[in-house]
């Protein structure tokens, strides 16, 4: 039975006789499958965001299997394609603004503020385009700018009700520029680049937001403290994290972030499977 899929996600491997796979995640009505595809180039489709056409699908331990032979890569689907809603579709640029103005409400210092306006214009495109991961979480075009608007959304909600004084500031240009080198890490195809291994995002962004904040005149202890919040978005060192969270603002940046992407990781799960970001089961 010849059945039609959207690509949530896709990772690429090599088996031990040399020939290339890819292993996909597809959606459609009927729900999440994962599917093992022999014999596909690196270069070839179907990619996240195009629709997959499956002749043939084997089953064998419950796990799922094709041959390219069985597949068909097919297009990006428009918006009246039955299945191009099942993937998310980047925030809208109206409500990205409203967010920004929110929390600019929130915030007071005037030499940050005009940054912030700043770059929260110029992200918004290429932040669109670009995934914000392989796999895993936000794992589609313009996955990148939902993330960081989840986060930024998350921010702004929860400022009001804390206890104690945090410098909103810092968390905000943070959470703008915490992803900022995965431009660089992925194509917009969601391809790993060369400089995912020799730099890395999380040094990509922070280096361009010291140099922005050096630049506007923005002096040596706040740009350490704000940068500091984008180099322990990871929270610890054995998920990459090059320092520890250490500020009340980096802790929070910390923890918005993982929010985001674990949220994000279980809904795009099928029911009762194993996903080792969280090493857990999820259930639906």
């Amino acid at each position: 039975m010849v059945k039609e899929y959207l690509v949530i996600g896709r990772t690429e491997g090599v088996t031990r006789t040399g020939s290339p796979y890819i292993n996909l995640k597809l959606i459609n009505l009927e729900g999440v499958e994962n599917i093992s595809v022999w014999d596909v180039p690196k270069t070839s489709g179907p990619f996240v965001g195009q629709t997959a056409i499956f002749r043939s699908i084997q089953e064998k331990m419950g796990k799922k299997s094709a041959t390219s032979m069985d597949m068909t890569p097919g297009t990006f689907p428009n918006e009246n394609h039955p299945l191009y809603h099942l993937m998310p579709r980047p925030v809208k640029k109206n409500v990205w603004d409203e967010c920004i103005e929110k929390l600019l409400g929130f915030c007071s210092d005037e030499k940050l503020i005009p940054i912030i306006k700043d770059f929260a214009f110029k992200l918004y495109e290429p932040y669109s385009k670009y995934p914000a991961a392989t796999s895993v979480h936000h794992a589609y075009p313009g996955g990148l700018l939902n993330h960081t608007h989840q986060m930024l959304n998350m921010l702004s909600g929860l400022y009001p009700t804390l206890p104690y004084p945090i410098k909103i500031e810092r968390c905000v240009l943070a959470i703008l520029f915490h992803d900022y080198g995965k431009v660089y890490e992925y194509s917009k195809e969601g391809e790993t680049q060369e400089l995912m291994y020799l730099l890395g995002h999380i040094y990509l962004s922070a280096h361009k937001l010291h140099t922005e904040l050096e630049k506007n005149g923005i002096d040596k202890d706040e740009t350490n403290r704000i940068v500091h919040c984008v180099l322990a978005h990871h929270g610890q060192l054995e998920y990459g994290s090059p320092v520890m969270p250490c500020t009340q603002e980096a802790v929070v940046v910390t923890l918005i972030d993982n929010l985001s992407a674990k949220t994000d990781t279980m809904e795009g799960t099928g029911n009762m499977e194993y996903v080792h970001a969280l090493s857990t089961h999820v259930v639906k």
